[in-house]
């Protein structure tokens, strides 16, 4: 937080019945909600004079006080022996096949263990001892991201040279990145490119929006590989490419165009997906699917090598949960 402090708000009538950390992190669009409800947790904020809970209900008229920010402990990447499935490595680059659940390096968490623990960099540093610095202590070698529930191809750099030149690449749009998606709903056109911006969404900060108008620009190609129609309606599995690499680009680009990502609930998908009939009722004879995770994967990977310059090709099949999701998919006759 960037504020002199205290800060103070008076609660509008329009704001009532808002909770406390929801009203303070629209207030504050540049300090996410997590980060809105730490500083509370640490009774930096009074309502009243109260110090009260951030699910606290706002009634109106409310004097809101904020005396400082949080005072978080320093994040660290700490080598933990967690297994590696490693594509490709050589002496200057690796590249990893990640599993969706893991998170990339240490970020937002609400416990230092959540924020700390069971990373990919946390792996790295215990498989490979030392790894690049050019992205910082708590980022060692790492080149590119990828969301935590996205699985599948992610490059990373041992020493400093690669990963400038590494980086590079991926700045100029120089690497090719393919990915695996399933989508809600027939796209209607068999391939197409989506073009705008993507920025943080002012209101729901874990998100991002393509409605902005001050984003960083994001382009994103699509190809159908297949159109499904299911019990439980109708899909379009694509292979995307992406020239740029914003956060959650293809998740915010399918949501844009009402596809939302399978199982992305972030961002406008069902939790459950029921099956339905002609007449748009439930057939209970097959029963409701959920995926834990979006169904987006990593599929391939194209770059330099960063010392020989020789065009390393991967690729990485899709992994056992998004095959099994697809096979719960009967399509109809």
């Amino acid at each position: 937080m960037a504020e002199e402090f205290p800060v103070s708000f008076v609660v509008s009538p329009e704001d009532a019945g808002c909770r406390l950390d929801q009203f303070l992190a629209a207030k504050l669009p540049q300090v996410s909600r997590a980060r809105v409800q730490e500083i509370i947790a640490e009774e930096k904020v009074h309502v009243a004079g109260a110090v009260p809970r951030a699910s606290l209900r706002l009634k109106g008229g409310e004097h809101i006080e904020i005396f400082g920010p949080a005072q978080r402990p320093p994040l660290r990447a700490i080598p933990e022996d967690i297994p590696l499935d490693i594509v490709y490595e050589d002496e200057d680059l690796a590249v990893v096949n990640k599993p969706a659940g893991m998170m990339v390096h240490a970020g937002a968490g609400a416990s230092d263990e959540d924020r700390n623990r069971g990373t990919l960099v946390n792996a790295l540093l215990h498989h490979y001892g030392a790894l690049s610095a050019v992205g910082g202590e708590v980022r060692p070698g790492i080149v590119h991201r990828l969301d935590r529930g996205t699985s599948g191809l992610i490059v990373i750099a041992k020493n400093d040279e690669a990963h400038r030149k590494l980086a590079e690449q991926f700045a100029l749009r120089k690497s090719k990145k393919t990915y695996l998606t399933l989508v809600h709903g027939f796209v209607a056109e068999d391939k197409g490119t989506i073009r705008g911006t993507i920025s943080r969404d002012l209101v729901r900060r874990t998100r991002m929006t393509a409605r902005g108008r001050h984003g960083r620009e994001a382009i994103t190609h699509y190809r159908v590989r297949r159109r499904l129609t299911t019990p439980y309606g109708k899909f379009t599995f694509l292979e995307i490419k992406i020239d740029t690499g914003r956060t959650h680009q293809i998740r915010v680009h399918m949501a844009s165009l009402r596809h939302p990502v399978v199982g992305d609930t972030l961002y406008g998908a069902p939790r459950e997906i029921t099956p339905v009939s002609k007449g748009g009722r439930n057939a209970g004879a097959v029963k409701p699917l959920s995926l834990s995770r979006p169904f987006l994967h990593s599929a391939a990977l194209e770059i330099a090598h960063p010392k020989t310059g020789e065009t390393l090709s991967l690729s990485s099949p899709l992994p056992g949960d998004l095959e099994a999701f697809l096979g719960m998919l009967p399509e109809k006759l």
